[in-house]
């Protein structure tokens, strides 16, 4: 789904758009985590109720990203939960979300270890949260060319260090919506339990990272070459 979620009409038809390609979840940004203070800090609790809506319009099971332990009465009737990569190592926001019973997305930090995404994990299960889902996206190296690089070597690490899922952010990742393809592949390839996809229908006008997003009929396209490399390495999709 979208980075931000900007209204009722956009959120929905992004929703039924990869609903149809095939996502089994839907996710967009409600209170969004940005480097300036000057940029949109996203639609809050107005977003999450729109949200709710695509949910009721498509039956999709919705995804947003939470910021402090204050918000935790707002997402209720939030399917997942996802703590994003600036919040990694929030110990008490992580010990907060495991204290409740909603399965928990969490993200790597841009400079952390692997040793160090799964001890924050840790942090959640200790709670008595064993509902954790691990995203790897991105860590910020010297290399310049795009935003982050992508560790798809970590996915495989993860695997072997936890039994926890572990899917792919390309987007975030990358930056550019160029490049988002390519790496949803290889991460199929490398393994991932599951991909988290950028999708905006005018990407040009979106409030927050349009650069890093799909169109629909572009996702469409990801998803049927993802399945074509699942299928032929013996996997499902």
């Amino acid at each position: 789904g979208p980075c931000s979620i900007e209204s009722e009409e956009q959120i929905t038809y992004c929703a039924q758009r990869v609903k149809a390609a095939g996502a089994s979840l839907l996710r967009g940004g409600a209170f969004k985590p940005r480097t300036s203070p000057y940029s949109f800090q996203g639609m809050r609790s107005e977003g999450l109720d729109l949200l709710k809506l695509a949910r009721r319009a498509t039956g999709s099971p919705i995804v947003t990203e939470i910021m402090n332990t204050e918000h935790l009465p707002l997402f209720e009737n939030v399917d997942l939960i996802q703590v994003g990569a600036r919040n990694m190592q929030n110990f008490e926001l992580l010990k907060a979300v495991g204290r409740q019973k909603k399965p928990v997305l969490l993200k790597r930090g841009l400079a952390n270890t692997l040793e160090e995404f799964v001890m924050s994990a840790e942090y959640i299960m200790a709670e008595g949260n064993e509902n954790v889902i691990l995203c790897e996206r991105g860590i910020r190296t010297f290399e310049t060319s795009m935003r982050n690089t992508l560790d798809l070597a970590g996915v495989v690490m993860l695997h072997k260090m936890t039994h926890l899922p572990v899917i792919v952010d390309p987007s975030h990742a990358t930056g550019d919506y160029k490049y988002v393809q390519s790496m949803a592949i290889a991460a199929v390839a490398a393994g991932a339990d599951g991909l988290e996809i950028e999708v905006h229908d005018n990407p040009q006008c979106a409030w927050s990272d349009g650069a890093q997003c799909l169109k629909p009929d572009k996702f469409a396209e990801t998803i049927a070459m993802c399945r074509k490399v699942a299928a032929a390495i013996g996997r499902e999709m």
